[in-house]
């Protein structure tokens, strides 16, 4: 009881003090005393704030491609998402159309940028909100390995197929079955894939051909927005022939008549 009493009696003295301070005295007193829970209480006002404007504000995608390693500091991109969504009749107060080319990455990068552009795009594929990916044809050959990609045969119109027979891209269902674990007593003694020889565009020289890809030509509208030029001025190579840039449409991927709109839309 004396403790509370002693306790009460030095919040009346620290209040009378504070009767008799200026205004400039009482704010340096209460920032003497209170500037620690003053940052407590802004920070949670600010997540609350902002979590409710995310939360009132959000919109779904109606689409959303992936453009992976793009270089955007020698692309003309003012927009696409939303040129891609005027296209498409796509309501841009309701949805959301993105043509996102934030993601960096290399199969054999290990820095930071790198891994969370690789955990990002990997968490948005498996949820099903990414329909198309593009990217170099090391990266692409990399996720097509681990079965990532839609088989194009299923999934494109015998128009589409017909229009990009020549630049279809094939990945090898067999080539990467080099061995199992009694023939390969360690994975150091695997072969590594990155050092085959293989012509992506020439089916005939794979065992199990799956075409998973598209290779965008020249006259495509990315591609003459200059985002993948560095792949020929850089005479960057993988597996014996010329990297490209090859488009996929990821397993989960389900707005199938958005991407089919998409891939007409590459050729306006």
């Amino acid at each position: 009881m004396s403790s509370q009493n002693s306790m009460s009696g030095e919040i009346r003295e620290q209040h009378q003090k504070t009767k008799e301070m200026s205004l400039k005295g009482k704010l340096s007193y209460f920032w003497y005393y209170y500037k620690i829970h003053t940052f407590v209480v802004i920070a949670v006002v600010s997540f609350l704030v902002m979590f409710v404007h995310q939360y009132v504000t959000n919109k779904e995608y109606a689409f959303y491609a992936a453009f992976v390693n793009a270089d955007m500091a020698y692309s003309e991109n003012n927009g696409w998402g939303d040129e891609f969504a005027a296209y498409a009749g796509i309501d841009t107060d309701e949805y959301l159309s993105s043509v996102d080319t934030s993601f960096m990455l290399s199969q054999n990068d290990t820095s930071q940028y790198s891994i969370s552009s690789t955990e990002k795009l990997l968490v948005m594929v498996q949820s099903g909100i990414v329909d198309v990916i593009v990217a170099d044809t090391a990266v692409f050959e990399g996720y097509a390995r681990n079965e990532m990609f839609t088989d194009l045969r299923t999934l494109l119109p015998e128009e589409l197929l017909n229009k990009y027979q020549d630049h279809l891209y094939y990945t090898d269902a067999a080539a990467f079955d080099a061995g199992d674990d009694d023939t390969f007593q360690t994975m150091d003694e695997l072969p590594n894939p990155d050092t085959f020889v293989i012509n992506h565009r020439d089916p005939s020289s794979m065992e199990q051909p799956v075409p998973v890809g598209i290779c965008l030509p020249p006259e495509n509208r990315f591609m003459k927005s200059g985002c993948y030029d560095y792949l020929t001025a850089a005479n960057v190579m993988y597996q014996g022939y010329p990297s490209e840039a090859v488009l996929g449409v990821p397993l989960s991927a389900s707005r199938i008549d958005t991407i089919i709109q998409f891939l007409y839309f590459m050729e306006e």
